[in-house]
């Protein structure tokens, strides 16, 4: 793992308010406890979003989000002030931001991306899911942004 990254993972967990509240109290032990438990997860979940293949970043009015199978992993601020998701993206995962879609209901209507590998594309709709490549063929009509588009893998 780069130091860079360990670097960030290790700020943002100390920088954490109940961490930073255990060492004002002088439980710093345990905040660094705490703190090395917040980064191994953190860690883990970089590595799932290098390796599942229906991993992706999704950032809209509601907030970022880290879709990782079975997990998702989010908080309400945009991409720019959630550095684990921006981590994500710079180590290649997906990236696919709705927050210029203007066509809210077309955008609501369409299937989420599977979580196992499934694909029960056809018939589509609310409901229903497919693969995280048809997903972006799907969105990319309704305005959104891609970075670290995953069809640019599918054809290598």
């Amino acid at each position: 793992m780069q130091t860079g990254v360990l670097r960030v993972l290790r700020a943002t967990a100390a920088s954490w308010w109940r961490h930073r509240e255990l060492r004002r109290t002088g439980q710093t032990l345990l905040a660094q406890r705490l703190e090395r438990q917040t980064v191994l997860r953190d860690l883990g979940y970089l590595r799932q979003a290098a390796t599942l293949p229906n991993a992706h970043v999704f950032c809209g009015e509601g907030g970022t989000f880290i879709h990782l199978g079975w997990t998702i992993v989010s908080t309400l601020a945009p991409i720019e002030r959630f550095p684990l998701a921006a981590l994500a993206v710079a180590r290649g995962t997906p990236f696919i931001d709705i927050r210029p879609v203007t066509d809210v209901i077309a955008f609501a209507n369409l299937p989420g991306v599977t979580r196992d590998g499934s694909d029960d594309s056809e018939p589509w709709g609310p409901g229903s899911s497919v693969l995280l490549t048809t997903y972006v063929d799907m969105v990319e009509v309704l305005g959104v942004r891609i970075v670290n588009d995953p069809r640019l893998c599918r054809s290598t």
